[in-house]
C-alpha cells in the first residue's frame, strides 16, 4: 500500500473531477429540461384561470421535499393548491387511480418525484378529463405515459446538461421556469436549504451541479429561517452541516414518517409555521423512528437466512415485514455482504419490497433483464422498487442471479476503497483544508479513508446512549489524537492497533481539534 502525503491526497481528489468544478451561477437554464416550457405555461394558464390544481408527491424524503418545494411556491403568489403524499401503505407507491379520485375536480395534476411510469393512471387521467403533467426523474421504462407534458432529464432527446438529479431538483427548475414565465421577484436561494437534504437522501452523484447546489445548501442551512431548520440546529446542536449531517441524522428521521405511518408527517414539519409546532412534529418523527429502527433489527435478523454465498444477487423474502424498512433492510445487506440486495415482503397475492446495489452494478438493467417475472419495477441505477406474483419468485431469483453472475468481478468492488497509508505526521490543518477544499463527499465523490499501521492505544472508554462507540486516543511516531468509532460492541484489549480512518475538524465548546473517525479496526 503507498505511503501518502498530502500532495498525492490533493492530486487523487483533482483527478476525481475530470469534468471541472460548476459554479452556481453556470447550471444550466430550466427552460433546456424537455417539456419544461409546455408545464410552466399550463401550470401559468390554470392559476390565470383559477383552476384547481393538485401536487401529487412521493414518501420519501425526495419527494417530500419536491412536495414541499411546490406548497412553498404557490404559497408564495397566494394561489391554494391541495398536496397529497401517497400513503405506502393504502395507495402505494406513486401516482394512482386511488390518488387521481382523490384530486376530486381537479383540472391539472402535477407529479413530483414520480409518474414516469404510471401508464394506467395517466389514462384514467385522461378518461376524467384532467391534464396531467409528470415531473420525475426516475428511469423511464420502454413505453411513456400519455400525459399533456412530462419532465424528467432522463427522458430520450431531452437536452439537460445532467440527468443525474433528484425529483425535488426537478421540482425546483419547474419553479425557476414558473418564476420567468409568470415574470415573479422570487430569490431560489430561499428553497436550497431542504433541496441539500434531498440531495443527499436520495443519494444523488455529488459532482457537477448536484456539488454546486448542495454546497450553497450546506451554506444556506446555517441561515435559513425556516422554523423546522432553526428547530434542527438548536437539537443536533449544530450550526454549519455536513452532508454526513444530511445523510445521517435528519434523512432517516424524516424518512420515518413514510416508512412507519404516512409521510404528510415530515411535509408538515418541514413546513412548519412556528418553531414551536416544528418541535411538537419532529417529537412525533422521533417515535416513528424509533419504531422503525426496532422494525428494522428484526426484518434485517430474518432476512440473513436468505443470503446464500453463491448468489451474486441476495433476495430475501418475508411474511410479514414492515414494507416500510424494507429498503433500509436491503441497503444493511449490501453493507454487510457487499452485494446487491432484494427484500421483499408478502402483501395479499404479491411480493412487495426495494432493491440497493452497490460499486457499479446497475440495479435497473438487471431487474429490466429479470422483468418477465415482475410485475411491475421502477427506480434507477443504485436502488428500485418492484413486485411480482408469489408463484414467480424462485424463477424471479433465478434469472436476476443469472444475469448478474455474467457481469464483470470490479463492478462489484466498492467505490470508496482506502486511497492509501496516511502517516500520523502527515496530519495536520493543511491536510484538513484540502480535504474540505473537495467536500462535501457522499455518492461519486466517496470520503477519502486512510490507512495507518501499528497505532499505540493510549486511552480508551465506551461512549454513547447504549456504550455501543468507542473512544480513543491514539499515538503514532509520537504525534497523538482523538478517535471515535462508532459502533464497535468488541472489547479492545490491544495495545498497538491497525486502523482504517479519515480526519476531520471537531468544533466544541467554539475550540477546534483534529478527531480521526475510524471505520475499522483490526
Amino acid at each position: 500500500m503507498k505511503r501518502l502525503t498530502k500532495r498525492d491526497i490533493y492530486q487523487i481528489l483533482l483527478d476525481r473531477f475530470q469534468e471541472g468544478f460548476v459554479r452556481l451561477s453556470e447550471i444550466p437554464q430550466p427552460h433546456t429540461l424537455k417539456d419544461m416550457q409546455k408545464a410552466a405555461k399550463r401550470i401559468k394558464e390554470a392559476i390565470e384561470k383559477k383552476q384547481k390544481i393538485v401536487i401529487v408527491g412521493d414518501y420519501d424524503v425526495d419527494g417530500v421535499v419536491a412536495t414541499a418545494l411546490m406548497r412553498e411556491f404557490f404559497d408564495h403568489i397566494g394561489y391554494d393548491v391541495k398536496c397529497i403524499i401517497p400513503n405506502r401503505f393504502k395507495h402505494g407507491y406513486g401516482l394512482s387511480r386511488a390518488i387521481i379520485d382523490e384530486a376530486a375536480g381537479a383540472d391539472l395534476i402535477v407529479t413530483v418525484d414520480n409518474g414516469i411510469s404510471a401508464l394506467d393512471a395517466a389514462q384514467y387521467c385522461q378518461e376524467k378529463g384532467i391534464d396531467l403533467i409528470i415531473t420525475d426523474h426516475h428511469n423511464p421504462g420502454e413505453k411513456l405515459p400519455e400525459a399533456f407534458a412530462i419532465v424528467n432529464p432522463k427522458q430520450a432527446s431531452c437536452s439537460f446538461a445532467y440527468e443525474e438529479i433528484c425529483g425535488a431538483q426537478v421540482a425546483w427548475f419547474l419553479i425557476g421556469e414558473l418564476k420567468k414565465q409568470m415574470g415573479l421577484k422570487l430569490d431560489m436561494r430561499k428553497f436550497l436549504d431542504l433541496l441539500a437534504i434531498a440531495i443527499v437522501a436520495d443519494v444523488m452523484p455529488l459532482r457537477h451541479i448536484n456539488r454546486s447546489l448542495l454546497q450553497a445548501g450546506l451554506r444556506y442551512l446555517e441561515e435559513s429561517q425556516r422554523p423546522s431548520i432553526m428547530f434542527l440546529r438548536s437539537t443536533l446542536k449544530k450550526h454549519a452541516f455536513t452532508s454526513d449531517d444530511l445523510g445521517f441524522s435528519i434523512a432517516p428521521v424524516l424518512n420515518s414518517a413514510g416508512r412507519m405511518e404516512d409521510a404528510k408527517l415530515a411535509l408538515q414539519f418541514l413546513l412548519a409555521p412556528s418553531y414551536f409546532e416544528a418541535s411538537l412534529y419532529y417529537a412525533r418523527l422521533l417515535a416513528l423512528n424509533s419504531m422503525r429502527k426496532s422494525e428494522e433489527k428484526r426484518v434485517f435478523e430474518e432476512s440473513l437466512q436468505f443470503v446464500k454465498n453463491e448468489d451474486p444477487v441476495i433476495v430475501s423474502a418475508g411474511e410479514d415485514w414492515n414494507e416500510g424498512v424494507v429498503g433500509i433492510v436491503a441497503a444493511r445487506l449490501v453493507d454487510r455482504f457487499q452485494k446487491p440486495a432484494i427484500v421483499l415482503t408478502k402483501k395479499e397475492d404479491l411480493y412487495k419490497g426495494s432493491a440497493r446495489s452497490l460499486g457499479k452494478v446497475d440495479l435497473y438493467e438487471l431487474l429490466q433483464k429479470s422483468s418477465s417475472y415482475l410485475d411491475r419495477f421502477g427506480g434507477h441505477m443504485k436502488a428500485a422498487g418492484l413486485a411480482l406474483k408469489l408463484d414467480n419468485l424462485e424463477r424471479f431469483r433465478e434469472l436476476i442471479n443469472k444475469h448478474a453472475a455474467n457481469l464483470p468481478k470490479e463492478l462489484f468492488l466498492d467505490e470508496e476503497s482506502v486511497l492509501g497509508e496516511l502517516m500520523f505526521d502527515e496530519i495536520d490543518w493543511e491536510l484538513i483544508d484540502i480535504l474540505e477544499r473537495f467536500a462535501p463527499y457522499g455518492e461519486s465523490n466517496p470520503m477519502p479513508k486512510f490507512a495507518a499501521f501499528s497505532v499505540e492505544v493510549l486511552e480508551k472508554r465506551e461512549v454513547g446512549e447504549h456504550k455501543s462507540h468507542l473512544l480513543l486516543t491514539l499515538r503514532q511516531n509520537g504525534r497523538i489524537f482523538r478517535a471515535i468509532k462508532f459502533k464497535y460492541a468488541e472489547p479492545l484489549e490491544r495495545a498497538n492497533i491497525d486502523i482504517i480512518y479519515y480526519p476531520v475538524r471537531n468544533i466544541f465548546n467554539n475550540s477546534q481539534n483534529i478527531q480521526l473517525y475510524i471505520t475499522k479496526i483490526s
